[in-house]
């Protein structure tokens, strides 16, 4: 690695490039307001581009007969009681004007073929698990890769922002780290993978944009990208988390050695496709009156078991009652996705098998998307807002990022006419340290990490699990610091070091809540919980 200084200055630095993270960029990048947007890879290489489903807002109450008060009733009962209600209520107000938005920029969503009163929007809205009405916007079955796209281009024709690929967040740079008063955040250190340097971003303001951390687990239908990293800063940083033990496991994604990690979207249950067993018969009304419309964490802990008690490796989930012409026009993807592995879906089954999905906790923050740190910002799945709960209803995610992005923007907009400059900060020192050796270490770990998170802390756990999965992950943690310590970053080390920091934050919110409810089930506290409290844990609390 050759010695860099290089030193960025910027009124923003925004880190992640999904919904949540160009939202925020383009929202604030008028006036001459200078935005960084870094990206870990190509720009939108994140979960946003892979989202299948939609984005779910009452946008007419005539669509559907639908209210923003059934939107709430719905949200909160997917979230099992755990939600924050006045977060719940926040972002749900603040849908119709997201979706206005997104249309704006050019989002192109499908539009209504039959015909509707003038009362009525000309949207094509899809109902999808948990959700009482038809309400979820979509561009046929690759909504987040249309938005995802629209975005880019809004945001690279900007002369404002700045967006950096293949560039790596390291730590954040705050007063605290650096013997100064108080807690603020002044930027970050960034690993440059295009020239293998770290190089130094000077911010007034910084926001983490960097999605989940369901690469913790072995199973994922999540992108490369998605390894915690902004939750794992922020915990270094001085910030609180919440409710990390909710790991969303989405039901059911494609069983195919050749083609693993393909999700396929709730809209299919929406639109009628039915689970199965190996014979062909169906389950899910033995497990939920609501069958395959039933909530995420019901429908994969019926599949995690049925596949357990019949020793099979997947279930089956059957659109092909439908009409061909039905399924090419709303599932065009899947179709020829599954098309490419000698799967027709017109007529045959899909195999399915649960994997990781969605990380329901994360950074708290306020309804600015403000975190424990001045000046620092969360939003997105790296944030815990209070929406989601025990369980994330469906299609409530890309709206999060959306509305907090705005939230944010609005915050930030108005505070930076008072923030003073950002004073000199020291540059990234790798004087005491080599390059790595045995590369090797890392790829062991890294196997050793996710395998035991997906054994112990998975769709079901105990407290034996939970304490092996810790004990484990402590001696892991362990070796990765004295690698850290002693040997030139890279990403796959930076990766792991934020994936195993975030292992423990998972483990130990799990262990901490003593009953089961929404995602997290543990069979030896069957019992539902009392409160409506979610679990936090602080850096300076031992």
């Amino acid at each position: 690695m050759s010695k860099n200084t290089k030193i960025h200055e910027c009124d923003v630095l925004v880190i992640g490039s999904g919904a949540a993270g160009l939202s925020l960029a383009i929202s604030l990048a008028k006036d001459d307001r200078k935005i960084i947007v870094l990206s870990k890879a190509q720009i939108g290489a994140g979960s946003t581009n892979y989202a299948q489903g939609g984005i779910a807002a009452v946008y007419n109450t005539e669509d559907d007969h639908d209210s923003v008060a059934e939107h709430v009733r719905d949200t909160l009962i997917a979230g099992a009681g755990i939600c924050d209600e006045s977060a719940v209520e926040f972002t749900l107000k603040n849908a119709h004007d997201s979706i206005a938005w997104l249309i704006e920029q050019g989002v192109p969503f499908d539009e209504k073929e039959e015909a509707y009163t003038k009362e009525q929007s000309p949207y094509h809205l899809h109902r999808e698990g948990g959700h009482s009405h038809r309400r979820i916007f979509h561009a046929a079955d690759h909504t987040g890769h249309t938005i995802q796209e629209t975005l880019n281009k809004v945001a690279l024709a900007n002369p404002n922002i700045e967006i950096l690929t293949n560039y790596h967040a390291i730590d954040l740079i705050t007063t605290r780290k650096l013997g100064i008063a108080g807690n603020r955040v002044l930027g970050a250190y960034v690993y440059n993978n295009n020239d293998d340097c770290v190089e130094t971003i000077k911010a007034k303001f910084t926001a983490l944009c960097t999605g989940g951390a369901s690469k913790v687990y072995q199973y994922t239908c999540n992108p490369e990208v998605s390894s915690g990293d902004g939750i794992a800063m922020a915990w270094r940083a001085g910030c609180r988390v919440a409710n990390m033990e909710f790991n969303q496991f989405h039901p059911t994604t494609l069983y195919n050695q050749n083609d693993r990690n393909f999700l396929l979207t709730e809209a299919l249950r929406g639109e009628g496709a039915l689970l199965k067993r190996p014979n062909g018969t169906r389950f899910m009304p033995d497990y939920d009156e609501r069958g395959e419309l039933a909530p995420r964490d019901i429908v994969a802990r019926a599949i995690d078991h049925e596949m357990k008690k019949l020793g099979v490796d997947c279930m089956f989930l059957d659109i092909s009652h439908k009409s061909p012409e039905f399924i090419t026009k709303h599932f065009p993807t899947i179709y020829e996705r599954c098309l490419k592995i000698g799967l027709d879906i017109t007529k045959q089954p899909i195999p399915i098998v649960p994997a990781a999905h969605f990380t329901c906790g994360g950074v708290m923050v306020d309804n600015h998307g403000r975190t424990d740190i001045d000046n620092l910002y969360a939003i997105g799945e790296v944030s815990y807002t209070g929406l989601h709960g025990a369980n994330r209803l469906a299609s409530n995610s890309l709206l999060e990022c959306v509305v907090y992005g705005h939230a944010a923007a609005k915050d930030i907009i108005a505070r930076l006419p008072l923030v003073s400059n950002i004073p000199d900060l020291p540059t990234w020192d790798e004087s005491q340290v080599t390059n790595a050796d045995e590369e090797v270490i890392i790829q062991h770990n890294w196997h050793e990490l996710r395998l035991t998170m997906w054994d112990y802390v998975g769709i079901v756990r105990t407290d034996k699990r939970l304490e092996r999965a810790l004990h484990r992950i402590n001696l892991l943690k362990d070796e990765v610091q004295e690698f850290y310590s002693n040997f030139r970053v890279s990403k796959n080390l930076l990766e792991l070091r934020n994936l195993l920091q975030v292992a423990e934050l998972i483990v130990k919110c799990s262990m901490n809540r003593k009953n089961s409810v929404g995602l997290h089930y543990n069979i030896d506290h069957l019992e539902a919980p009392t409160d409506k409290k979610p679990t936090i844990l602080s850096p300076f609390e031992k």
